[in-house]
């Protein structure tokens, strides 16, 4: 396996080290910002907007990421951070959470819009293949640190873990020998799943651009970012349940995403099939 990290050192008495996790999230982070600068200069604004908002942006994130993270595994019963609230800094322990980055970003980039007077709609619907595209790329990170993966497979593309990285009755090594047991790659699946979905925002964009209306765009990216992460909930053991049901919070949400962002493109054009018929009577 790959070590997750890439070179560390010590100055002053603290131990520093460079970790592909971190790397690739910052390469997914520059990747979707230069998509969306690309798509905010094709519907006419000035494509520096998204730069100009990254810094804002990126740092409501990962705090909004951070917190999502804590508020899940403490509904899901753990004491962790409850018991010590310090660890809620320990960012470098791992524990991100991509919803509560997409909520606090999205809340950040809200009000960039309103102070610099720009259309958040337009705004919305430039990330939105990005956001796709630039998280799928940060996936590989979660292969690296052996993590977000599903149940045991006999497939072929199916992962080892190692024995430290196994979770619930897989650190049974007589039952799951590290040898010949193998998981689902849950992570590549949803990497494979929002590629292909930011790849069809953009062939949208630019095949029907004439005939979408505001924000079809961002409810299209909740419709299929929340049902690709509803489906691949299946297969994630990990993720903390509601008391008393098999559904995890986060499947729960993914699929309040998709229902929402359903329900707003039925209203949009709904309505704008109705001012189109009141217009020709």
């Amino acid at each position: 396996m790959i070590d997750p990290v890439i070179f560390e050192f010590q100055l002053l008495g603290f131990n520093f080290a460079l970790r592909w996790y971190g790397v690739l999230i910052m390469l997914a982070v520059l990747v979707g910002t230069w998509i969306t600068s690309r798509e905010l200069g094709r519907r006419g604004e000035n494509p520096e907007i998204a730069w100009d908002a990254l810094i804002i942006v990126l740092i409501a994130g990962v705090i909004g990421a951070r917190l999502w993270y804590v508020l899940n595994a403490t509904l899901g019963g753990s004491r962790y951070y409850l018991d010590d609230p310090v660890r809620i800094l320990a960012i470098t322990e791992g524990g991100l959470h991509i919803f509560g980055g997409f909520l606090a970003g999205g809340l950040a980039a809200y009000i960039y819009a309103r102070r610099k007077q720009l259309d958040f709609l337009l705004l919305l619907d430039s990330a939105a293949p990005a956001l796709l595209i630039g998280q799928a790329l940060a996936r590989p990170a979660n292969f690296i640190n052996q993590e977000l993966y599903g149940p045991p497979t006999d497939l072929p593309w199916g992962i080892p873990i190692d024995a430290e990285h196994r979770i619930g009755p897989w650190q049974d090594l007589a039952q799951y020998p590290l040898e010949s047991t193998r998981f689902h790659p849950t992570f590549a699946y949803e990497m494979i799943w929002n590629l292909a979905a930011g790849g069809l925002l953009l062939w949208i964009s630019r095949r029907y651009g004439d005939k979408l209306r505001p924000g079809a765009l961002f409810a299209a990216w909740l419709v299929l970012a929340g049902l690709g992460r509803f489906l691949i909930e299946a297969f994630r053991p990990d993720q903390p349940r509601i008391p008393g049901t098999g559904l995890s919070y986060t499947r729960l949400f993914a699929g309040l995403m998709a229902l929402a962002g359903f329900v707003w493109l039925l209203v949009r054009y709904r309505l704008q099939s109705q001012q189109t018929a009141g217009a020709q009577r």
